[in-house]
């Protein structure tokens, strides 16, 4: 009989997305059991818990999922998570908070399709400004848009405060220089989209950050927005919006649901990749970047 594949899901939160619940049951995990309130130090023994129930041939057939809306608090419990490890005791690690890692990794592996296909240049140099930085996917997006040579700024609607944490947070766990940029007035919005190249809106749901004024008469090539809800992050940005025009502007626009698409791709896809693995694997925000540069078109 074959053994049942087991998806172990940690979060630091009250509940556990359904969103992540479907995705996995969906991808073909037999069954998924939340764990909700952990903290960083109750993940080592919730996972030697998993590895030494199964014999270390049914390892594979068994994983841990972090879930969270904290990128920094997600990566230490995915470090404990692997550091529980006994071999040849060991189980799947997959990392997702908040989606953000999927949804971080779709928006720039567009991005990086867009800019080669329009524009026929790369990730390297091109200034990107990111608006939300210091939410999750905001976090992830400048990362990964980082460590491929993008020049990145974080800006910050409240002023520079909190998105300048946020870029030492970057460059002390990753290594990588992020710039800063205050976002507070109309007139500041309007400096920082003249002085990018793209502008990515990873705001929360509902919240326009910038306008068509703002873009208007900036060096522009692409605005792109994660979010569905109305207003739209960006101004005249339509939610299917794929490499089209942006009104009032020389760029093109990439929407929500060209984004998701993807999105919803990388995260079902990593799911499988555990599933169907003939040895444990560990996935985090670089693995999501690189199967969405596979699916992005």
């Amino acid at each position: 009989m074959a053994r049942k594949h087991i998806l172990h899901m940690l979060t630091p939160l009250k509940h556990m997305s359904p969103f992540d619940v479907n995705m996995a049951l969906d991808a073909g995990f037999d069954a998924v059991i939340p764990y909700v309130g952990l903290t960083p130090g109750e993940v080592t023994g919730l996972v030697q818990d998993a590895i030494f129930s199964r014999p270390p041939d049914a390892g594979v057939d068994t994983g841990i999922f972090i879930a969270g809306n904290d990128v920094s608090l997600a990566l230490d419990m995915f470090d404990a998570a692997k550091k529980a490890m006994v071999p040849p005791f060991q189980v799947s690690v997959f990392a997702d908070p908040a989606g953000s890692f999927t949804t971080a990794a779709a928006m720039v592996a567009k991005v990086e399709k867009t800019l080669a296909k329009t524009f026929e240049r790369s990730l390297k140099d091109v200034k990107i400004a990111i608006f939300g930085a210091t939410g999750v996917v905001g976090f992830c997006t400048a990362v990964i848009a980082a460590r491929e040579g993008a020049k990145v700024t974080l800006v910050g609607h409240d002023g520079i405060e909190r998105v300048k944490k946020v870029a030492a947070e970057i460059k002390s766990r990753f290594g990588v220089d992020v710039d800063t940029a205050d976002g507070s007035t109309d007139e500041r919005k309007k400096a920082v989209a003249e002085a990018s190249e793209v502008i990515l809106s990873c705001a929360k749901a509902g919240v326009q950050v910038i306008s068509k004024t703002q873009m208007k008469g900036s060096g522009l090539l692409i605005a792109a927005d994660v979010n569905a809800v109305p207003p739209p992050g960006i101004e005249g940005l339509a939610v299917n919006t794929n490499g089209d025009p942006l009104e009032a502007t020389k760029a093109v626009g990439i929407g929500p649901l060209a984004i998701g698409s993807v999105k919803y791709k990388v995260e079902f896809g990593l799911f499988k990749r555990m599933i169907d693995a003939d040895k444990v694997v560990t996935f985090d925000f670089q693995d999501a970047f690189s199967l969405a540069r596979e699916i992005a078109k």
